[in-house]
């Protein structure tokens, strides 16, 4: 889960973030492909990721750049769809409460669109109606009498804010290196503890119970006794477990024995990443080792970037897979294939048809689960008579279940898809019938990652995952379908080189070429940090030298979990998650981030959905209040707001600084606890995971070293003191409001009507 040693340090200024409006539909000047000439002519490309400016030069290779008009002139906009997504082209005031410019939803890939208007007064703000978050740009007007704009810049210390205190009951200990806790859709409520040793414990009231759940580390990998990131690390029960007894799980095992026959790539990869399925027995108490089903194998070139995490999605029953790029450094090593992007070596992250590595798989676990199964129970034979799957990797090579190629990872044989121990959901994106099938193997659900750790789902099935940082930023996206992070195009919000990482370009690109996967967006994260609280923005002048690293923020993003409980109330409506260490050695720290209110705001974008948000557009009075809550929901991204007529004078800072602001607020948690894990409101303890159990409460997985020799332990998130004087001055408020209201109620007594029918006051 680490990231690279090398730690560079630069500065940036935070910049004011454009408000959020909601789209509406009429327009008062539009005319829409006429061929009058005008006195200035503009261009954009449209794509769900920004505008991006094409010309004039001043704009070229900008997102969402600053559009300078003049008062009175006429002017030509055409802008062309770059992704296929439904965009339309909208001007309003700053309030957003009139619109002088509205065109149609347009949604095919290459289709242009030109809009005619004169330049007025009023105008400040240009945006796409779909997607008003993120396609969204200001509007300036020119004149000898403009006063000259402020540049803005915040404390780099409030990046990340000053959180709520949050107390740490420690509820278990005695494990090594704990990764992640997982509960089951069942009555008994247990909570399952995973130990990257290859132990699955059940956490009893008085804690982990004497004999583990399930124990599979004679079928691992050894383990480096010092740091490793090889394991057993993800477990996911099936969601009808306490019918069918189903669970899975994902470990590192011995590398196949088949020699690679390439010159650049080693004989035998590091290992195996193990996607198998065991059956519970003894009344569901115990997991049987002698089940396993092998469901999933992938060769690992490196020791690192394993991610690991695995879970059902709430909606679809799907079971999710996070995979990294293989390990090494900056995706380019010995088995890490080439990409489409020239100016960086490697990478797995944005190939999709080699290998499934860096990305989220999305399977079928359902769909060939009852398959007559051979002696060692790992999947039906195959047609020329080898057994499918065996547990001691001796398997046909041209095994879709362990098709080990040359470059690090399963490539899908269409001749084999029907031997899958899985089935493939109809609407992943390279999946049969979809628009992207044939380009690239149908497990994929999302790509461009470098190591996803730690991934979940919201309450309403929304996903969440984290992504390592490798030198600058770590970063949480939130996954769609389809969706690609940039890795190693790009880090976070940042861009990214392979050969100077820590001092990347300025500029690259923001979606792929045509010819790749048909020109798909770069996706930004919803949340992102620096490792440093000075990288926030690449600065030569600033002294990058050992004596700043004790002021590091963290190396290693570990993925969490949204608070859905109701004992913390501090921590309601956040998402809460950590990082695993300062500085790869010392204590993690805990974090929160505050998501707006109205997320996700757009999810889907099918052309045909897209459309239908234009069909019954809202009225007025509900503009307005979506306008007010937009205009709250901008407060609350920042932790000190600027002031609205604030603006940076120069526009390319202006870019680089828009993108490198995060979206979702993040504040640092505050701990109480046990000396051993907690000082001074700070942790002793390295972060290894989180977990949720059945009533919404959210736990964190710690150990006392970055080894897997260490002391790990299990800590619930409790109330603080704050917190828990504030809920007992609520418990006293009610108490009180109950008492007078018994006091009321006697009052009332006293003066009702009596059963004559008399009133109680005597009123004769």
């Amino acid at each position: 889960m680490s990231g690279n040693q090398n730690y560079p340090v630069s500065r940036r200024t935070v910049l004011q973030s454009t408000a959020v409006g909601s789209a509406t539909i009429f327009g008062a000047t539009v005319a829409v492909g006429q061929e009058n000439e005008v006195d200035d002519e503009i261009e954009l490309e449209g794509r769900t990721s920004g505008w991006i400016g094409e010309s004039p030069d001043e704009i070229e290779g900008e997102r969402n750049p600053t559009l300078e008009l003049v008062e009175g002139e006429e002017y030509t906009l055409t802008w062309e769809n770059g992704d296929g997504a439904g965009h339309n082209f909208v001007i309003e005031d700053e309030e957003g409460e009139e619109e002088f410019v509205q065109t149609d939803v347009v949604s095919g890939t290459g289709e242009t669109q030109a809009v005619e208007f004169t330049a007025e007064e009023g105008m400040a703000e240009y945006f796409c109606g779909p997607h008003p978050q993120s396609m969204r740009g200001e509007i300036e007007f020119g004149g000898e009498d403009e006063e000259p704009e402020e540049e803005i810049e915040d404390d780099p210390d409030e990046i990340i804010g000053d959180g709520p205190t949050v107390g740490l009951e420690t509820v278990a200990d005695g494990l090594s290196a704990p990764v992640s806790l997982q509960v089951a859709n069942e009555e008994e409520d247990r909570r399952f503890v995973v130990d990257q040793t290859g132990q699955i414990h059940v956490l009893g009231e008085d804690g982990v119970e004497d004999e583990p759940f399930l124990d599979i580390e004679d079928r691992m990998v050894d383990l480096d006794e010092g740091f490793d990131e090889r394991g057993l690390l993800g477990l996911a029960f099936h969601p009808e477990f306490e019918e069918n007894g189903r669970f899975f799980v994902r470990y590192s095992a011995p590398p196949d024995e088949e020699e690679i026959p390439e010159d650049d790539v080693p004989e035998a990869f590091d290992h195996t990443d193990v996607l198998a399925e065991f059956e519970a027995g003894g009344g569901l108490e115990e997991g049987d080792p002698d089940s396993e089903r092998i469901i999933l194998r992938i060769p690992q070139p490196q020791f690192n970037h394993n991610a690991g995490p695995i879970a059902f999605g709430p909606n679809d029953g799907y079971l999710y897979v996070a995979t990294g790029d293989g390990g090494g450094q900056n995706d380019d090593d010995p088995g890490h294939v080439e990409d489409w992007y020239d100016e960086n070596e490697g990478g797995n992250g944005q190939d999709t048809e080699e290998n499934l590595l860096g990305g989220i798989l999305r399977i079928d676990v359902d769909d060939g689960a009852d398959e007559e199964t051979n002696e060692n129970g790992t999947g039906a034979d195959d047609e020329d008579g080898d057994e499918g799957n065996e547990a001691d990797g001796e398997t046909d090579a041209n095994d879709e279940n362990n098709a080990n190629d040359e470059n690090g990872g399963e490539a899908a044989d269409d001749e084999t898809n029907d031997d899958r121990a899985y089935g493939i959901p109809d609407d992943n994106p390279f999946a049969e019938g979809q628009d992207l099938e044939g380009e690239g193997l149908e497990e994929y659900y999302a790509w461009g990652m470098r190591n996803p750790w730690g991934m979940s789902f919201t309450e309403d099935g929304e996903l969440l995952a984290a992504d390592v940082a490798q030198n600058n930023f770590n970063q949480i996206n939130h996954v769609e379908s389809g969706g690609n992070y940039g890795w190693n195009v790009r880090e976070g919000r940042h861009c990214f080189s392979t050969d100077s990482p820590e001092d990347p370009p300025e500029e690259c690109p923001l979606e792929t070429p045509e010819d790749v996967r048909g020109g798909e967006s770069l996706l930004e994260p919803v949340i992102e940090y620096p490792q440093h609280p000075d990288d926030l923005a690449y600065d030569e002048d600033v002294d990058r030298d050992e004596e700043e690293a004790d002021e590091r923020i963290g190396t290693a993003v570990v993925g969490g979990y949204t608070y859905e409980g109701d004992e913390v109330t501090d921590l309601e409506d956040t998402y809460v998650f950590g990082d695993w260490s300062q500085d790869g050695e010392g204590p993690g720290t805990l974090f929160l981030a505050r998501q707006p209110d109205d997320w996700p705001e757009d999810v889907d974008d099918e052309a045909d959905e897209l459309e239908d948000m234009f069909v019954d557009p809202p009225d007025e009075d509900e503009d307005d209040e979506d306008d007010e809550d937009d205009e709250d929901e901008l407060e609350d991204m920042f932790v000190d707001p600027p002031d609205e007529d604030d603006e940076d004078d120069d526009e390319a800072d202006e870019e680089d600084e828009e993108e490198e602001l995060g979206v979702w607020q993040i504040e640092e948690l505050s701990v109480e606890g046990d000396g051993d894990v907690v000082e001074d409101g700070e942790l002793n303890h390295l972060v290894y995971g989180f977990g949720r159990d059945d009533d919404g409460e959210v736990y964190v997985l710690t150990s006392d070293t970055s080894t897997i020799e260490g002391e790990g332990q299990v800590h619930r998130i409790v109330p603080g003191e704050d917190d828990e004087e504030t809920e007992d001055d609520e418990d006293q408020d009610e108490a009180e409001a109950e008492t007078d209201n018994g006091e009321d109620d006697a009052d009332t007594d006293e003066n009702a009507p009596s059963e004559t029918g008399d009133d109680g006051n005597e009123s004769d």
